[in-house]
């Protein structure tokens, strides 16, 4: 019988991942997690001073660098990938977390935002898996895989009613962020990767500030177990999906909002 060694099966000793959207919110508690478990890590955003602001306030936790630029282009996406193939020969963790939202009644919903929440949710996630794929392949071995985690949601998982506005475009294009997840734990898998996503609830960020302080109320009443998420439990999971624990899950989309997609 194999022994289990419990101090490092959620460690990221050595291990260098991507974080989009790591300035803020989600994407910054993935990057806060990593680090702390001993991940070199790297974040990008749109916005260069919030993106460098991030990344030297991790640095006094552990090694975090920050590449700005803007990934919803095809330029963008190869800079990126330009500017981690001149730092690093390989990369083991990419977590596609940059987002945005765009709520508007029926009868209003602009065209141009729903295909800027498309634009970024799901053709840039692809597109820049796509990019980084050849630098995650040379990470990847059969018994511990590089890594690919999606950023979906709770409302691509049920179709969310707690909030006045709807958001059309938001729960669609997560909705086939979980798909596409499966289609890609699939395609990936012969070149050693893996492809999960997690499904988030409600946690403070500033997609969802505004939205917490109107209507924070009704989405803990909503809400099994009667609060929002925290920081350390979106870290949480990441880690075990990108540490050894997390070695031999593909394919899953895994929530984390206490229950509030199936209640």
């Amino acid at each position: 019988m194999t022994s289990i060694d419990a101090t490092t099966l959620f460690s990221l000793s050595g291990k260098v991942a991507l974080v989009t959207g790591g300035s803020r919110g989600i994407g910054r508690m993935v990057a806060e997690g990593f680090v702390r478990s001993g991940a070199r890590v790297y974040i990008t955003s749109r916005k260069a001073e919030a993106c460098e602001r991030t990344a030297a306030e991790l640095s006094s936790l552990g090694p975090c660098h920050a590449i700005s630029t803007d990934i919803t282009n095809a330029e963008g996406r190869k800079l990126l990938a330009h500017e981690l193939q001149s730092r690093e020969d390989s990369l083991d963790i990419l977590v596609n977390n940059a987002g945005t939202n765009w709520g508007a009644a029926f009868l209003d919903y602009p065209e141009n935002g729903f295909q800027k929440v498309l634009n970024l949710n799901l053709t840039a996630l692809f597109f820049l898996t796509k990019e980084i794929s050849p630098l995650l392949e040379r990470a990847g071995r059969p018994d511990d895989p590089s890594r690919v985690i999606n950023i979906g949601s709770m409302d691509g998982l049920h179709v969310p009613t707690i909030l006045p506005t709807p958001a059309f475009a938001y729960s669609a294009s997560k909705a086939a962020v979980h798909h596409l997840t499966k289609t890609l734990a699939v395609e990936l898998a012969s070149r050693q990767i893996t492809v999960n996503a997690v499904a988030p609830g409600f946690f403070e960020s500033k997609m969802t500030e505004q939205t917490l302080q109107e209507h924070r109320s009704a989405i803990e009443q909503a809400c099994p177990l009667q609060r929002i998420g925290k920081a350390e439990e979106m870290a949480g999971v990441t880690i075990y999906l990108a540490s050894r624990a997390g070695a031999y899950t593909n394919g899953a989309i895994i929530p984390v909002d206490g229950g509030t997609s199936i209640s």
